[in-house]
């Protein structure tokens, strides 16, 4: 038995009355198998934002099958107020009650601190004693500065920075555990401090060796070239240490766009720098660039370089294309 059936107010989701809306009408959808006609069953029930598709945590009732009728929707972060910017939220993030409940959350941009009273959150602005994140600066180029933060020694502001970040990532899951990551944040710097606009976390031990596991360029600073800055620094990280990575697969739509760009961009330049006479392979590439075998060989494939020659598969470049390439930079 499934359909878009409700629960009554008479058996709440939550502990106290249902808030008052304040998001548009959603689809309840439940979940469960066929119910006798009498007696109390446990249902799950999984709610979908049917205007944004924003599907929330599943929540568990028990209940006879009579009392299925109407719920309020589960209210959720409209969007924020973070520095000199208001920025709609894509997604649901599961902020702590009574936050999540908030149409709009105030974030201090320096200590990632959130309230709901904008009083509150002007008093805080004049008192936070932080200008830059926690953590160590690691790097600096003109207004651009980077910080590493171990996620065991920074827990709250990694916790404070994956609920945020959640609000505007689709499938991002981690929220709390941040002990076994490493933040990497990058901040723009200005006489007021150091602005947040964007960063990645990388696990401190992967397996598969991956480089990369959550990236995230702000709303308010994409379109400025942060995202491939941000790839670019993983690789630089993984070459420092000495063996290539990768990123956390699988990659979404946007993200392998982001990814086979810079991939086909290193590559590239790469090759336009060589004379033709050195014989390179696969995994010359990969120490010199930081990428994984793999990532290389399914960018070339993508450009048509990867041929059958001799007995053997070999890169093969044109030079028109290096060329045009060279013109298009």
């Amino acid at each position: 038995m499934s359909g878009c059936l409700c629960l009554d107010s008479t058996y709440p989701l939550y502990n106290d009355a249902p808030p008052k809306p304040k998001t548009q009408p959603m689809i309840i959808q439940q979940n469960m198998g066929a119910l006798p006609a009498n007696g109390i069953h446990e249902v799950l029930i999984l709610a979908r934002n049917e205007m944004d598709d924003v599907e929330y945590p599943p929540v568990k009732c028990w209940m006879a099958p009579s009392s299925l009728t109407l719920l309020p929707p589960i209210p959720f972060v409209v969007g924020i107020c973070m520095g000199k910017y208001e920025v709609e939220a894509w997604y649901y993030s599961p902020f702590p009650a009574p936050y999540a409940q908030a149409e709009t959350l105030f974030i201090c941009e320096f200590c990632l601190k959130y309230m709901k009273n904008p009083r509150f959150f002007i008093k805080h602005c004049t008192q936070c004693p932080h200008r830059t994140p926690p953590g160590d600066e690691i790097y600096r180029e003109g207004n651009l500065s980077v910080f590493e933060l171990d996620g065991k020694d920074h827990r709250v502001y990694c916790q404070n920075l994956c609920l945020l970040a959640k609000l505007f990532l689709d499938h991002k899951t981690l929220y709390y555990d941040v002990d076994p990551f490493y933040f990497y944040v990058i901040t723009e710097i200005d006489e007021h401090g150091a602005h947040i606009v964007g960063y990645f976390s990388k696990e401190k031990v992967s397996a598969e060796e991956y480089n990369l596991a959550c990236i995230l360029t702000f709303p308010q600073y994409q379109k400025c070239g942060y995202g491939k800055f941000i790839i670019s620094l993983s690789y630089e990280l993984s070459k420092r240490e000495g063996k290539p990575g990768s990123p956390e697969k699988p990659l979404s739509d946007l993200g392998k766009i982001s990814y086979r760009s810079y991939w086909t961009h290193v590559l590239l330049t790469m090759f336009t720098e060589q004379t033709g006479s050195e014989n390179i392979q696969i995994k010359d590439i990969s120490l010199m660039t930081g990428i994984k075998t793999e990532d290389i060989i399914s960018t070339l494939q993508s450009l048509n370089m990867i041929r059958f020659w001799k007995g053997q598969h070999v890169v093969f470049v044109m030079q028109h294309v290096l060329d045009q390439y060279s013109k298009q930079k």
